[in-house]
């Protein structure tokens, strides 16, 4: 654990490389939130993927919805991570998008812009 005046890239990086100086080794992917430093950081130190925290992805994406839609967004989005494999997750992914765009077209772009993000660990053995 530490602190820094902000999340920029400097701090990260000798957060992370503190780290790997403690023996952090073999790490594969990083989850975390979509911050900019943050992900220069894990990209310059790691030599892991990323992941897109789908936590911070979902608060993101649920404002989108607006109150009324919020449940039914959740549950749809939902079904893409109930996938069972790097396939057929991007295909619902991508279904799920293209139901949400003649009435949230916003949302729709949200998550075409994030799902290589989002589901980054779909790549990964399904025991991992």
């Amino acid at each position: 654990m530490d602190t820094g005046p902000s999340e920029v890239e400097t701090f990260w990086t000798e957060f992370l490389r503190g780290l790997r100086r403690r023996g952090l080794r073999g790490v594969k992917l990083v989850v975390s939130d979509a911050h900019e430093g943050l992900k220069a950081a894990i990209a310059k130190v790691m030599n892991a993927s990323w992941q897109r925290c789908r936590v911070h992805f979902m608060r993101n994406a649920l404002a989108h919805a607006g109150k009324s839609g919020r449940r039914v967004v959740s549950a749809l989005i939902a079904t893409a991570f109930a996938q069972e494999d790097e396939g057929a997750a991007k295909t619902q992914w991508r279904k799920v998008a293209d139901q949400l765009r003649p009435t949230l077209p916003k949302l729709a772009g949200f998550m075409d812009d994030a799902e290589c993000d989002v589901l980054a660990y779909a790549s990964f053995p399904k025991d991992h």
